[in-house]
């Protein structure tokens, strides 16, 4: 019986997928673990409720909102590489254009399950789907935020798939079928942060977020953390596999990230001089997060790690010689990332809630629940973002193609 060649490819994808050597099954093995792990915390949060987190009534977001915030700005980094390589026709990023959009389709979708777990249930979802819920469009700058994300993650599977797949059947792909997408994909990532960063500027009433630099510096972050991490991917990929990354296309993102957490820091210094220079009653949030609040001090060690951390990766990265070197770089990207995770995470989120309206003070920490639900959609991003990453490989160095299944190569 004979099966469309469309069948074959994602039967084949599985395949792939699926095999490898005994390091690619061991990952893949902890990782199913920690997913396992968030699985069961998961239930017993829909059985108990939200109750079971560090949230309140006072701090309303907590982990969960910190993390997909983070993860937004991931898939929106994806364009640093889309954009040179599709746009600008500069052949060095080629080999690593389908690597940038596995992370931004694997954020997306913790983006997504970071979002879910938020609601208390999945049962709640239905709320925001058109026709059937409230959806509230173009009112609620909620509902924009649902659209772009789900936009997005679409323009990023279909444009790979659309490569891959004709790479896979020997074709080349047709670039008047996939460059109007791609250049769709381009100012719909700057437009996932943007509105991203309006959801939080366009509350009055927390007037830490109520920022006009919140959207420029979202993006910021995001072009720095982002490339930082898709450096330690290639990086990764290049001493675990055979599929070679051109020394060239590491000093690119390697720049990318440089000037990005300049920028980024130079925007952190003017918060902090608009808010400390002439302190209002306006500066309490601020404050807290900084220096502490009437001795509650639960977010300082925090922030002020993430500033230390911000300022060695970029001071170090800023330099030549360091900035190329190969062991230097991954190092610093990785202190860079972390930086970054915890300023657009704990350090964003949290504050905006206290004080609270009353003035009260309320501390958050995460719960072991918040914790294990969270390693478990990480592990979940990073068992999709290997997934796709070895089926691209396969199928980028001929590995994986049709004319190997017909001539025998590849069995079912």
């Amino acid at each position: 019986m004979r099966h469309h060649p469309l069948t074959h490819f994602f039967f084949d994808a599985f395949l792939s997928a699926t095999r490898g050597r005994l390091g690619y099954h061991v990952w893949m093995g902890c990782l199913t673990f920690f997913m396992l792990l968030g699985a069961y915390a998961y239930q017993i949060q829909l059985q108990e409720g939200l109750v079971v987190t560090g949230m309140s009534d006072h701090v309303s977001w907590g982990m969960y909102i910190s993390n997909f915030t983070f993860l937004v700005g991931m898939a929106a980094a994806a364009v640093m590489l889309v954009l040179p390589t599709y746009i600008l026709d500069d052949i060095d990023f080629g080999k690593a254009v389908l690597i940038g959009e596995g992370v931004a389709v694997a954020a997306l979708a913790m983006c997504l399950a970071f979002v879910t777990v938020d609601l208390g249930g999945p049962h709640r979802v239905w709320h925001m789907i058109p026709k059937i819920g409230f959806f509230n469009w173009p009112r609620s700058l909620l509902t924009w935020d649902v659209l772009v994300l789900n936009g997005y993650l679409a323009l990023n599977l279909l444009i790979p798939f659309y490569l891959l797949y004709r790479r896979y059947t020997g074709r080349q792909p047709e670039k008047h079928k996939y460059v109007p997408f791609v250049i769709l994909s381009v100012f719909w990532a700057v437009g996932i942060h943007l509105v991203t960063a309006f959801l939080y500027a366009g509350l009055p009433a927390r007037p830490f977020w109520h920022n006009a630099l919140l959207g420029p510096r979202f993006l910021a972050s995001a072009f720095a953390a982002g490339p930082a991490f898709i450096i330690l991917v290639l990086k990764i990929i290049n001493h675990f596999t055979d599929y070679s990354i051109r020394t060239v296309i590491f000093h690119k993102l390697a720049m990318i990230t440089t000037v990005a957490a300049q920028i980024n820091l130079v925007m952190l210094g003017s918060e902090i001089f608009v808010e400390f220079y002439h302190p209002t009653e306006h500066t309490e949030s601020a404050m807290y997060l900084f220096f502490g609040l009437d001795g509650h001090t639960a977010l300082v060690p925090w922030i002020r790690t993430a500033i230390v951390l911000n300022i060695i990766a970029t001071l170090t990265l800023s330099i030549h010689r360091l900035r190329h070197h190969p062991i230097v770089l991954p190092i610093m990207g990785a202190t860079l990332f972390i930086a970054v995770w915890i300023e657009k995470g704990m350090g964003l989120v949290v504050p905006g809630f206290v004080p609270g309206p009353l003035g009260d003070i309320v501390d958050y920490h995460p719960s072991w629940i918040e914790i294990a639900v969270t390693s478990g959609i990480w592990a979940m991003g990073f068992f999709i973002l290997s997934s796709l990453i070895k089926v691209a490989i396969d199928i980028e160095s001929g590995r994986l193609s049709a004319a190997k299944r017909q001539s025998g190569g590849v069995t079912s």
